[in-house]
C-alpha cells in the first residue's frame, strides 16, 4: 500500500494524545461528608476489572479514530500493475478540442458538451494538484498558467468553440512548453480530448511523444454523419451590371456519408431573400447549382447562401460580395491613331466614351507614365512602330500579372522589335504582307463562329443564323498562333486571343492580336457595327475576377487597393470588432495575414461575415470573410487507428471511448491503481461511533 500525500502521516503523532490522557490519570478521589445518607441514591457500582476493560476499549477506539482518519487524509491506495502509472503530484496537461467539429451530436448531446462532462470527472482525482494545465484551440494567455483544480474547473465552463484549428503536433509543442518551466525532470501526464479528425490533427504518425511522459488519448468515438458545406461561389461573368441578369454558380460538397436529396439553397442579397434552387448530393459527392439575380443599384452587395443542415451548423451560411458594375479601367497608348474624317476623335475614343462603365485614359507611347499600368484592366496599344526597352518590360509584366492587351499595328510595323516581344508573350513571330504598288489589298472578312463564348451575348437569337454584312480589312502583318475570333476569307487570321501560360497570378493574361491598323485605307472594320461590340468585350474580358469571399485559413490576403501610400494603416472593422493586421505594400497590391485567436485582445473573437477595409476611417472595400472548411470533413480517427499509430510508444495510453460511464474509474484503477481513502474515512467514522456507544451504554 502506497500513500498519495505520505506527509499527512505525521498526523499519527496525535494518537499520543488519547494514550496520555488514559495512562496518566491526575484526578485525586475527594472525601465527601454528607448529614443524612438517606438522601443519597443507590449507586450502581461495578467491578475494578470491568473498569478497566471500558477504558482500554474506548481507548482503542480514539486511537483507531484518529489513526483512520490520518490515513484517509494521506489517501492511501494499493499501486496499479502499469509500470507507468500516474503521478497526481506532477504536472497535468488536459486538451480540450473546441473546433467546430465538436458541434457534432450523440444522443442530442454535442461532442464537446460530453468532453467537458468527462473532463469535470477526471478533475476529482486531482481535487488537491496544484499544477493543472487546461489547454483549448484558442492557444490564450491564460492557458500558459498551471493553477488548481478549482480554478480549471471554472474555466471548464467558459469552453466555446473557436474558428481555428490546431494540428496535434502545435498542442503538444504548447504542452511541452509549459511541462519543461514547471517540472523539467519529467514524470507528468497529458490528456488529450478530441473527436481526432483528420483533416486537421495533421501527421500523427510523425508526433513523438517525450519517453518521460505519459500521455492518455480520449477519443470522442465520433461517427462520420452528413454535412453540406459550401466549397466555392463564382460569377458566371467577370463582372456584373445593374438591372441585368446575373448568374452565380455554388459548389456544395456533402462530407458525409448520407444522401442528401432536395436540399434547399436560398440567395440573400443585402438581406432580402432573391432566389432559391435545391441539390441533391450523393455521399462524399458534390453538386453545382445556379442561382439568378438582378441588382438595382451599383456598388458592393452583401451577399449569403443559406441552407438548413444539422447538427454541423457553423458552415450552414457562406458570406460573399459582388460589386456591381465595376469601372473597367483602359489605357491607350498610341503613336499613330485614326479616326473618322469628318470628326477629331479616334476610333477608341469614340467606343469607350460612350459608356459610364468604362474609365479611358489615353497617351502618346512616349509620354506616359509606366506607374499607370498598375490601375489599368485593358491596354490598347495602336500604331506603335516600336515596342522595345522599357515600353517592352513592362508591358510584358503587365500580361504575366494577368492584364490584358489589345495591339493594333501601325502601317508599317517593324518586325524586327515586334518578334521577340511578341514570341515572349507567347504570340510567336510575325511577318509583314506585301502591297500592290503600295496600296493594302482589302479582304471581305469571314463569319464568326456565333458558337464561340467570346461573342456571347453579342447577336441577338433572332440573328444568330442569318448570313452578316462583314466588313472588310486589309491586314499588314500574319502569324499563325492564337484562337481565332475572327479570320478573313482568304484564311488569314484577323483577330486572334493568345493567353499567356505560367504567369505570376491565378489568372492568365491575354493578348489580342489585330491584323489591320484602323485607318480606312485598311478597311472599314473600325466603323462597321461589328467593331464596337468586339473593343467591349476585350475590355469585358479584361477585367479581372471578382474574389466574393475569402477563408480566414488564408495566410495572406491579397486585395487591389488603389494609391497605396506605404505608411498607410489599413483596419478591418466588423461589427464592434476593430483590427488592424499584419499588412505590407507591393506594387498597388495590399497583403494582409489575419491574425488567429489567440493573437486578438481579451474579448475579441474574429466571426463569419462583412468586413469593412478602412483607411483614415473611410471604407475602402468590403470584404466577406469564412471559416475554413477543413472542419466541414467527416472523418475520424478510431480508436484502432490511433493504436496503429502509436503502437511503438508504450507511454501512449488510448481509451475505447469517452461514451464508457466508467471512463474515470478505468483510469484510476489501471493508472493509479485503488483508492483506500474512502474506507479509511468510514472506517474513522465506525471507531467514533463505537465510541460513542461504548461512552452510553456499556456500563456493568
Amino acid at each position: 500500500m502506497n500513500f498519495l500525500y505520505p506527509s499527512f502521516l505525521l498526523g499519527l503523532l496525535s494518537v499520543s494524545v488519547p494514550i496520555a490522557i488514559h495512562l496518566f490519570n491526575f484526578r485525586r478521589t475527594r472525601r465527601v461528608f454528607f448529614s443524612n445518607v438517606a438522601l443519597l441514591r443507590t449507586v450502581q457500582t461495578e467491578t475494578k476489572s470491568f473498569r478497566r476493560l471500558k477504558h482500554w476499549l474506548i481507548l482503542a477506539c480514539r486511537c483507531l479514530f484518529l489513526a483512520c482518519l490520518v490515513l484517509a487524509f494521506a489517501q492511501p491506495f494499493i499501486p496499479s500493475k502499469n509500470k507507468l502509472g500516474l503521478s497526481r503530484q506532477g504536472v497535468t496537461s488536459l486538451y480540450v478540442d473546441n473546433s467546430f467539429s465538436m458541434q457534432n451530436e450523440r444522443n442530442t448531446k454535442r461532442y464537446l458538451d460530453i468532453a467537458i462532462s468527462k473532463l469535470d470527472e477526471l478533475l476529482t482525482l486531482f481535487r488537491n494538484a496544484t499544477s493543472l494545465q487546461l489547454l483549448t484551440n484558442d492557444f490564450s494567455v491564460a492557458e500558459q498558467q498551471a493553477g488548481t483544480a478549482e480554478a480549471v474547473r471554472d474555466r471548464v465552463t467558459s469552453i466555446r468553440f473557436a474558428h481555428t484549428p490546431r494540428t496535434l503536433e502545435t498542442v503538444y509543442r504548447r504542452q511541452r512548453n509549459l511541462l519543461s518551466s514547471l517540472n523539467p525532470g519529467g514524470h507528468n501526464q497529458l490528456f488529450w480530448f478530441s473527436d481526432f479528425q483528420k483533416s486537421t490533427v495533421g501527421d500523427l504518425s510523425r508526433l513523438k511523444i517525450d519517453t518521460t511522459d505519459r500521455l492518455f488519448i480520449v477519443p470522442l468515438d465520433a461517427q462520420a454523419t452528413k454535412n453540406v458545406y459550401v466549397d466555392s461561389v463564382w460569377l458566371s461573368t467577370p463582372f456584373i451590371r445593374e438591372m441585368q441578369n446575373n448568374s452565380l454558380n455554388v459548389k456544395l460538397n456533402n462530407a458525409g456519408r448520407e444522401n442528401v436529396k432536395n436540399l434547399p439553397v436560398r440567395l440573400y442579397l443585402d438581406d432580402t431573400q432573391t432566389s432559391t434552387a435545391t441539390a441533391t448530393l450523393a455521399p462524399d459527392g458534390s453538386a453545382t447549382v445556379s442561382l439568378n439575380f438582378n441588382v438595382t443599384s451599383k456598388g458592393y452587395h452583401r451577399g449569403r447562401i443559406v441552407f438548413e443542415d444539422y447538427p454541423i451548423t457553423f458552415d450552414n451560411q457562406y458570406f460573399f460580395v459582388i460589386e456591381a458594375s465595376p469601372a473597367v479601367r483602359i489605357l491607350h497608348l498610341y503613336e499613330q491613331k485614326s479616326g473618322p474624317a469628318d470628326r477629331t476623335s479616334d476610333y477608341i475614343n469614340a467606343v469607350y466614351s460612350n459608356d459610364s462603365l468604362f474609365v479611358r485614359q489615353s497617351f502618346s507611347v512616349q509620354n506616359f507614365d509606366v506607374g499607370q499600368l498598375k490601375e489599368t484592366d485593358l491596354i490598347v496599344l495602336e500604331g506603335v512602330t516600336d515596342v522595345n526597352g522599357t515600353l517592352r518590360t513592362e508591358l510584358e509584366r503587365f500580361v504575366r500579372q494577368g492584364g490584358s492587351i489589345a495591339i493594333i499595328p501601325p502601317v508599317n510595323p517593324n518586325t524586327t522589335s515586334y518578334n521577340p516581344f511578341l514570341q515572349a508573350l507567347g504570340v510567336g513571330a510575325v511577318q509583314t504582307t506585301a502591297t500592290v504598288g503600295g496600296t493594302p489589298a482589302t479582304v471581305p472578312v469571314a463569319d464568326p463562329d456565333r458558337r464561340n463564348p467570346f461573342f456571347q451575348d453579342v447577336f441577338q437569337q433572332s440573328y444568330q443564323s442569318e448570313p452578316l454584312n462583314m466588313p472588310t480589312a486589309a491586314p499588314v502583318w500574319r502569324w499563325s498562333s492564337g484562337q481565332r475570333l475572327l479570320s478573313l476569307r482568304d484564311g488569314s487570321p484577323l483577330l486572334t486571343q493568345t493567353r499567356l501560360s505560367g504567369g505570376t497570378t491565378a489568372r492568365q493574361g491575354s493578348v489580342y492580336m489585330l491584323a489591320n491598323p484602323l485607318a480606312t485605307a485598311y478597311g472599314n472594320l473600325a466603323e462597321h457595327a461589328l467593331f464596337v461590340p468586339i473593343m467591349y468585350k476585350m475590355a469585358a474580358l479584361s477585367v479581372r475576377s471578382q474574389r466574393t469571399a475569402y477563408s480566414f485559413d488564408d495566410n495572406l490576403i491579397t486585395i487591389s487597393v488603389s494609391n497605396p501610400s506605404e505608411k498607410a494603416v489599413y483596419k478591418l472593422k466588423h461589427d464592434k470588432l476593430e483590427i488592424i493586421p499584419v499588412q505590407r505594400i507591393v506594387g498597388n497590391q495590399l497583403q494582409l495575414e489575419m491574425p488567429k485567436s489567440n493573437e486578438l485582445a481579451a474579448g475579441q473573437e474574429v466571426e463569419a461575415g462583412y468586413y469593412e477595409l478602412r483607411l483614415n476611417d473611410k471604407i475602402e472595400r468590403l470584404l466577406a470573410f469564412n471559416h475554413g472548411n477543413q472542419e466541414s470533413t467527416m472523418s475520424f480517427y478510431s480508436a484502432d487507428e490511433l493504436r496503429k499509430i502509436f503502437v511503438n510508444q508504450p507511454n501512449v495510453e488510448i481509451f475505447d471511448s469517452i461514451q464508457d460511464g466508467d471512463f474515470v474509474q478505468v483510469l484510476e484503477q489501471e493508472n493509479l491503481g485503488k483508492s483506500l481513502w474512502k474506507y479509511f474515512l468510514i472506517a474513522s467514522l465506525a471507531f467514533l461511533l463505537i465510541e460513542v456507544g461504548l461512552v452510553r451504554f456499556m456500563k456493568g
